[in-house]
């Protein structure tokens, strides 16, 4: 059966949306597009810049009309979506109607641990292990409408990426 439809990862910043995203277009031989690069690219300056400058409401409004377009092209591509991206119910209805999406989810330890490295991420400045966790579990409610929810907790990161090809394949 021919896959006429986008693989989209959705889930929080830190996932791994990005990296295992790349290395699965790069094992189905299908274009990649990380959302929030191309949002940089569009805009020429970084997110930090975009919501330093402009806040957070503007860098939505351009989220919704970049992710928009992308989504919509009818070009097969594994797209990583932005962290907050999926909880924008324009974007959740374009990704649940038209594509296929798996929600990355990582146990809060997990998630909070990895974050720890990512002292750019706009989202998390100023926040306590306490308002991540909150922040974690409100989206999680949302994510959760995902296509699929893959467990990445105790998968290495080619089992993760063959379980997403795996069930790919097979729509």
């Amino acid at each position: 059966m021919k896959i006429n439809k986008n693989l989209v990862l959705i889930g929080m910043m830190g996932s791994g949306k990005s990296t295992l995203g790349y290395l699965i277009a790069k094992k189905l031989n299908l274009a990649f597009i990380d959302v929030d690069r191309e949002i940089e690219e569009i805009e020429m300056m970084s997110i930090s810049k975009i919501f330093k400058k402009y806040g957070e409401k503007h860098f939505r409004i351009i989220e919704e009309k970049i992710t928009s377009e992308i989504l919509k092209k009818n070009s097969l591509s594994v797209v990583s979506l932005g962290g907050g991206a999926f909880l924008n119910k324009k974007i959740q209805d374009l990704v649940l109607k038209k594509n296929i999406s798996f929600w990355l989810k990582w146990k809060n330890a997990s998630i909070i641990k990895r974050l720890k490295n990512y002292s750019k991420r706009p989202v998390l400045k100023n926040m306590n292990n306490e308002k991540l966790i909150n922040l974690i579990d409100q989206r999680s409610k949302i994510y959760s409408k995902a296509d699929y929810s893959i467990e990445c907790d105790n998968l290495e990161k080619f089992e993760i990426i063959n379980e997403i090809i795996e069930i790919y394949e097979t729509k």
